[in-house]
């Protein structure tokens, strides 16, 4: 298999909320699901962290398998 080229995505505030939203889980059960503190998933909301290196990557592969699509400046699915 080649290795993906390009960028990886930068995951954003919007971003985490709308894959969370998307996968229908509060912070704690993302949290549990990523492995990692619900303060991770908290402090990405007001901008205090962005996930990178393995964290971001797992927030790619969720996403991916998920069905999760979401474009930067759209405003995620209210009824979510």
């Amino acid at each position: 298999m080649e290795p993906r080229k390009g960028r990886k995505r930068q995951w954003s505030k919007e971003d985490i909320r709308a894959l969370r939203r998307h996968l229908n889980l509060t912070q704690v059960k993302l949290a549990e699901e990523l492995g990692t503190r619900q303060q991770t998933i908290s402090q990405g909301y007001p901008g205090m962290y962005r996930p990178r290196g393995a964290s971001a990557t797992l927030l790619s592969i969720v996403a991916e398998r998920s069905g999760f699509t979401y474009t930067a400046g759209e405003e995620p699915d209210a009824s979510n």
